[in-house]
């Protein structure tokens, strides 16, 4: 059964791959995992099966979508609960210029009544639960007034989860990239969306580092959101079910990790999957230990190579220092 969690690692383009969703279930069974954004035409055109494809064990685990087109979104839909997600969740936080041009990501935070039309499109589609991931604002919008309208309007159309990314977007004149960390965060804003709707779920997203910033967020929002801290240095999670999620345990050792990722490894090769598409996911598993620059450096110059396997992941090993 599948219940909303207190704790999720992000969707993130190019990075929140199946492999690096399986070796993020390593660590925590409890965090709610999300796919890369997938658009509705690349899912109703393209190689569905491989845009779909993960491991059993990365339950819960949801899929987000990028997509202005009701009926295209509500198809979807259909297609994700099919495959067996958990979640579906729009993307209305996404500030890149190729999204724009196709109405996807943070460009819908104009047009809150498009939004709240996709919304109840895919609700009805779908008997799993759909969600919204957004910014604060675009552009000139001042967030004090138009995200309450926002929450406001989709809310109507029967959203009752919105992840927040504490930051506006500027669609105009940042990157992606600056558009991840140059504009402030406003926390503040966030906290006060959930005092505001105390009958919505609000999942606080961006700038969170830590477990302990995790916790602290937890007392004012009903979730929080993890992004590339939780992929650079994934072993940050160790923690996060014992302090979240009140496990007795804490998690799994890097050593735990890494050979139970190796053992999915050697899986993988033997279907055909090729060393560098899961070699990069724990480049960042042993940030901190002495050895960790030689571990990455090895795989970095070796993985990429015809042929490579899984020897390349245990001569970077020999590299550390226990």
């Amino acid at each position: 059964m599948y219940h909303a969690s207190r704790f999720s690692v992000a969707p993130m383009m190019d990075l929140t791959d199946r492999h690096a969703r399986y070796l993020l279930r390593l660590i925590s069974k409890r965090a709610l995992l999300y796919t890369e954004m997938i658009t509705v035409d690349a899912l109703l055109h393209g190689d569905r099966n491989r845009l779909l494809a993960y491991h059993p064990a990365e339950h819960p685990l949801a899929l987000q979508l990028g997509g202005s087109d009701p009926e295209k979104l509500a198809e979807c839909c259909k297609i994700a609960e099919q495959a067996g997600f958990d979640e579906v969740n729009l993307n209305v936080g996404c500030p890149s210029d190729r999204v724009q041009s196709g109405q996807i990501g943070a460009c819908l935070m104009l047009v809150p009544d498009t939004v709240a039309r996709c919304f109840n499109a895919m609700q009805e589609a779908c008997s799993i639960p759909v969600t919204v991931k957004c910014r604060l604002g675009v552009d000139e919008q001042d967030p004090y007034d138009t995200l309450p309208l926002f929450v406001t309007k989709v809310h109507e159309a029967g959203c009752h989860s919105f992840t927040i990314h504490a930051r506006k977007a500027w669609l105009k004149g940042l990157s992606p990239k600056q558009n991840r960390d140059v504009p402030p965060l406003d926390y503040g804003l966030v906290y006060d969306i959930k005092r505001q709707f105390p009958g919505i779920r609000i999942i606080i997203n961006g700038g969170v580092d830590s477990v302990a910033a995790a916790r602290e967020h937890l007392r004012q929002v009903d979730g929080v959101m993890m992004g590339r801290k939780a992929y650079y240095e994934p072993y940050t999670l160790q923690h996060i079910d014992q302090a979240v999620f009140e496990e007795r345990t804490c998690g799994p050792t890097r050593e735990q990790i890494f050979a139970d990722y190796l053992h999915y490894v050697e899986q993988q090769l033997a279907e055909g999957v090729a060393l560098k598409h899961m070699s990069k996911h724990i480049l960042g598993l042993f940030h901190g230990v002495q050895g960790a620059r030689a571990f990455r450096r090895h795989i970095s110059e070796n993985a990429y190579r015809a042929g490579a396997g899984i020897n390349v992941l245990r001569e970077a090993a020999s590299k550390l220092v226990s």
